[in-house]
């Protein structure tokens, strides 16, 4: 019997339909699933009340700052949120 299973599992071809993330990787960019191209950061208000103020950076700002991503790091859907909270901020900032 036991050389019965070894033909067996032997025999058993892998599911081509399920694919391993760590074998495939989601890609690099600023999307959900993917690895961040560069580090990623929001000045804090001056007032100590811990708002995040400003645009997204990518080099720290000097005084304090909230650094959302690491270069590398994975782009959750938190992530995302925080980075479009820093693209409407710099909005409007500009109109």
């Amino acid at each position: 019997m036991a050389a019965r299973k070894t033909a067996d599992a032997a025999d058993e071809q892998p599911n081509a339909a399920v694919v391993s993330t760590r074998e495939y990787a989601g890609g690099v960019g600023w999307d959900v699933g993917q690895a961040a191209p560069d580090d990623a950061y929001r000045a804090l208000d001056s007032a100590g009340s811990g708002e995040q103020v400003g645009p997204v950076l990518h080099t720290h700002p000097g005084g304090f700052a909230r650094q959302i991503v690491a270069k590398g790091g994975l782009i959750t859907e938190g992530v995302k949120r925080e980075l479009e909270a820093g693209d409407k901020s710099a909005e409007g900032e500009q109109g």
